[in-house]
């Protein structure tokens, strides 16, 4: 690495303190024979609320901010700021312009797969937030496009460009808690509601247009902006949400980011879900719920990997915790703890530095910042590493630190286990073939009914 900083010196004191440890890519530093991101390739962002503006934001910061689109108008008015940025209610006006090199997605959950799929096939490179998926036969379509494109598409889980979670992936991979190892990932519980009323969507939002692939349901303001991840119709509740986060690590570090568990179990609760409804009629349009949010508020799901290792998902306080026979460490967005960690000599410090780098695609990294505190230090940092990231990729055309392939199989673990509580039973698993081994009804929610004309195709 050129420039060095000791690398003892950058996971030392900081590492057996426990204290996070966060970094900033070396293309983001510029310097001799490294190209910055300042040559300002052409943005387009669309789904440009909340984290969507956010992420858009980021990436306008590395290019040029060309053109958004949003179906709400005054959402993507106040993104582009009646400025030289064209302002869109039609993504695919934002597809067709020659002007655009990457796109940010920030859409609600169930949008992300069609327009990431329109955006490669349109030639352009893709930042999509997470979860980067609805259902398991997305993401087998997204991993087909990217190699049938050769596009870059990176996938917003932030916490792959934060040292302390490639350190707890290095230090599990390496032996040291073990051969087989139990990842328990507390996520928080999901919230409970009312039922609804429904009215006539604002002027300035096309609620048809929101509602995409899924059934056609009145407009409530609960179901859209702010709070569609509490439906199961658009996202999968704190099951996708941060466990599109915390699984995609901890599955990392079983050594299971490119393959999958061989069983899924679980319970939870899921309000204004009746017992005796199929999951396939519902999701099918067929059965109509109560108005109100549906996705699991408590639950406790397992997964189980060939070789005996276990993840363990529950809304307990959030963090990884990776145990095996030999040690266990604690990690979050503010710390990484535990014996191991405290163990590390100056000669293991170097090694799983050169590790950290070789987990980040050996991209060169450096000390940026120690943080310490709560479980939000470094969150914004990491997500500006991770942009960073992106542009790398897109200048050197190699795969990004969070890439379609091993998210698809974090993600998957997510989907596996909701569907494993809605049909409250135990499931078996085909990691090769990416289906549910001898049972129809759990093969039936690998994938969903599409209304035309919202459907995805290859």
């Amino acid at each position: 690495m050129s420039q060095q900083i000791s690398r003892r010196q950058w996971l030392g004191g900081a590492a057996a303190a426990g204290t996070a440890i966060t970094m900033v890519p070396r293309h983001v530093l510029g310097g001799a024979n490294q190209t910055a991101p300042s040559e300002k390739r052409g943005v387009g962002c669309i789904g440009v609320g909340g984290r969507g503006s956010y992420v858009g934001g980021l990436a306008c910061r590395l290019g040029n901010k060309v053109a958004a689109a949003d179906v709400d108008r005054l959402r993507v008015e106040r993104f582009a700021g009646g400025g030289p940025c064209a302002a869109y209610t039609d993504y695919r006006r934002v597809l067709e312009r020659d002007d655009i090199d990457v796109v940010t997605i920030g859409t609600p959950d169930h949008w992300h797969t069609k327009i990431a799929i329109e955006a490669m096939k349109a030639g352009k490179d893709v930042y999509s937030e997470k979860p980067l998926t609805l259902t398991i036969d997305e993401g087998k379509k997204l991993c087909h496009v990217v190699r049938a494109t050769k596009r870059v598409l990176q996938v917003g889980t932030q916490q792959r460009s934060s040292a302390q979670f490639l350190l707890a992936v290095a230090i599990a991979q390496s032996g040291r808690l073990g051969k087989r190892i139990k990842a328990i990932c507390g996520i928080g519980g999901g919230p409970g509601s009312e039922v609804f009323p429904t009215a006539n969507p604002p002027d300035h939002l096309d609620w048809n247009t929101w509602l995409g692939q899924c059934p056609v349901v009145p407009y409530s303001p609960q179901r859209c902006h702010g709070s569609f991840r509490w439906w199961l119709e658009y996202s999968g509740g704190k099951l996708t949400d941060w466990g599109a986060h915390h699984l995609d690590i901890a599955q990392w570090a079983l050594g299971y980011e490119h393959s999958g568990p061989v069983e899924a179990e679980g319970r939870g609760q899921f309000p204004n879900f009746p017992d005796d409804v199929d999951p396939v009629d519902f999701f099918a349009g067929r059965v109509k719920l109560p108005n109100g949010f549906n996705t699991a508020t408590t639950f406790h799901a397992t997964l189980t990997f060939a070789n005996g290792s276990s993840l363990v998902t529950t809304p307990g306080e959030n963090g990884i915790v990776l145990e095996g026979e030999e040690g266990r460490i604690l990690v979050n967005r503010g710390r990484i703890a535990g014996k191991p960690i405290e163990e590390l000599t100056a000669a293991d410090r170097d090694h799983f530095a050169e590790e950290v780098v070789r987990l980040y695609k050996d991209r060169p990294i450096d000390p940026q910042s120690i943080a310490t505190g709560g479980t939000n230090s470094g969150v914004d940092q990491a997500s500006a590493d991770h942009m960073a990231n992106f542009f790398a990729s897109v200048q050197d055309r190699q795969q990004p630190v969070s890439d379609v392939f091993t998210h698809h199989r974090g993600v998957s673990s997510c989907h596996l286990s909701n569907i494993a509580m809605l049909l409250r039973r135990k499931l078996r698993w085909d990691p090769e073939k990416e289906d549910f081994v001898g049972d129809e009804q759990a093969s039936a929610l690998v994938a969903r009914p599409q209304r035309e004309p919202y459907t995805i195709s290859l």
